[in-house]
């Protein structure tokens, strides 16, 4: 009985979802062809509901996380999702703009044109995940309304709260018919992954990513996927290594490390093994001299996400690495009960353990050693491809033999995840770390439909090229011109 009963609600729930999805769109068609003017109307309602409720956003996000820094949330959700729709109504005129494009000899002397304007897609879904939930929902949610789209978001069920407030405050800032929110469990993500949207935008695991995309292909529905896996830190032996372990250590434990663009995993000189390893250890305990009653760092999302961090140190210690936490007051993680967990750098690490073989989303950090930097580029080069990779050093040779002989979705030198926040540089992954890209005009770009439009001259182009039947001498000098 109750298995018939969550069938029925679960099929009532598809039902909601798709007659959304059918409001959505016959809006959109409705209203075509759309100004510009109503685009940018809708960027800064979006930019208004985040910036007007910024702080019951990141008491929400705290609240869904157990401890979670206001103030990087502030800087984190807040302030980067403001400065992507800021970005967005700076630039999306000159975005939109139609572009001339060259037509084949004589056509353009008898009066041929060819153009492509950027048109919107219709309406675009955004699976969006709980590390950050407000950027990274309503941070795309900019490009998607500068296209000229409409938005249905699901938000993760991990920050149930954030979730529940972004849903709330949407309807006070749009008609359902523009941008909606849409609440649920693991089952309403898997409904709305499989609606037939004009493009579906996820963030999350790779894992999840495949079967996002498997579902999407139901409905020839084109995705983004920013996914993540194991992004490495190459450090030089030219790197300032009391610099660089600060800036790692920095981008490691910002939000616990649950970030898809953190330092996964560091590979550094063999020579410089203590010294690196130093470098971060000592930045970590002088940024976070007590980490259980500081609200500057955060807490691991829920018990399942501890219970795996901790399940990846047990396994690598077993296995025969060194594991030193840092926890310079000395603190009793085991019995505080706040899914708080110091630093954890991992020596002597190996492909058997598993923390080699998955991305890592917490404050693990294993080390790995080379005695050459080309050692440290076949490694990389024998997995998947990341979503960022960072290399340390002063030795610009060496960066650019880095750089030229690896692949992944973006690049920081000299310190970590900052390439995310450059506005003007579109983000994105590749193969196992996502496909497609948002931010600056790639983004713009990934929500539109690049529409070709030829326009015919009045003469008989088709005689002309010898395309008329029946074909003759007018043919042959058509093909042979164009075989030359």
């Amino acid at each position: 009985m109750t298995n018939d009963r969550e069938t029925h609600m679960a099929d009532d729930r598809r039902a909601e979802l798709e007659a959304l999805l059918a409001r959505q769109r016959a809006a959109f068609t409705a209203s075509r062809p759309e100004p510009l003017s109503q685009r940018k109307d809708r960027i800064k309602r979006a930019i208004a509901l985040v910036k007007d409720h910024g702080e019951e956003f990141a008491k929400a996000m705290s609240a869904d996380f157990g401890s979670r820094s206001m103030h990087q949330s502030m800087l984190t959700d807040i302030a980067a999702t403001v400065g992507a729709g800021t970005h967005a109504l700076k630039h999306m005129d000159a975005w939109a703009k139609t572009e001339k494009r060259k037509v084949q000899f004589p056509l353009g002397l008898l009066g041929a044109k060819a153009e492509l304007r950027y048109e919107p897609k219709g309406v675009i879904g955004i699976l969006s995940p709980w590390n950050f939930p407000v950027q990274l929902a309503f941070g795309p949610l900019m490009q998607v309304l500068a296209a000229g789209n409409r938005a249905m978001i699901k938000p993760s069920e991990f920050t149930e709260r954030t979730s529940e407030l972004m849903a709330e405050l949407t309807v006070e800032y749009f008609a359902p018919e523009e941008v909606a929110v849409v609440t649920g469990s693991p089952e309403v993500a898997a409904a709305f992954s499989s609606l037939p949207f004009d493009h579906l935008v996820f963030t999350g695991s790779t894992a999840t990513g495949r079967r996002v995309m498997q579902a999407a292909a139901a409905n020839l529905v084109p995705v983004t996927l920013e996914l993540g896996g194991k992004s490495p830190v190459v450090m030089g032996r030219s790197a300032d290594f009391a610099k660089a372990g600060e800036r790692i250590a920095i981008g490691k434990m910002m939000n616990a490390g649950q970030i898809c663009l953190a330092p996964d995993y560091l590979m550094v000189p063999e020579d410089k093994a203590d010294e690196a390893v130093a470098g971060v250890t000592g930045a970590a305990a002088a940024m976070y001299p007590r980490l259980l009653d500081n609200d500057d760092y955060a807490s691991i999302v829920s018990d399942r996400h501890f219970e795996r961090l901790q399940g990846l140190v047990a396994d690598a210690r077993d296995k025969g690495a060194e594991v030193i936490e840092v926890n310079p007051a000395g603190e009793d993680f085991g019995n505080a009960n706040q899914r708080k967990m110091p630093l954890t750098v991992l020596r002597n690490v190996d492909d058997s353990m598993t923390v080699m073989q998955e991305e890592i989303f917490g404050p693990v950090l294993p080390v790995m050693t080379y005695q050459s930097v080309d050692q440290a580029v076949d490694y990389i080069n024998e997995h998947d491809r990341p979503l960022g990779l960072y290399y340390f050093g002063e030795d610009k040779g060496e960066q650019e033999r880095v750089l030229t002989r690896t692949i992944s979705g973006g690049v920081t030198t000299n310190d970590v995840v900052f390439h995310v926040s450059m506005e003007d540089l579109p983000f994105g992954g590749v193969g196992p770390s996502g496909m497609g890209s948002y931010h600056a005009i790639e983004g713009f770009r990934e929500f539109s439909h690049a529409r070709a439009v030829y326009h015919q001259p009045k003469i008989d182009i088709a005689k002309l090229g010898g395309l008329k039947p029946p074909y003759g001498k007018a043919t042959e000098q058509a093909a042979a011109r164009m075989l030359k």
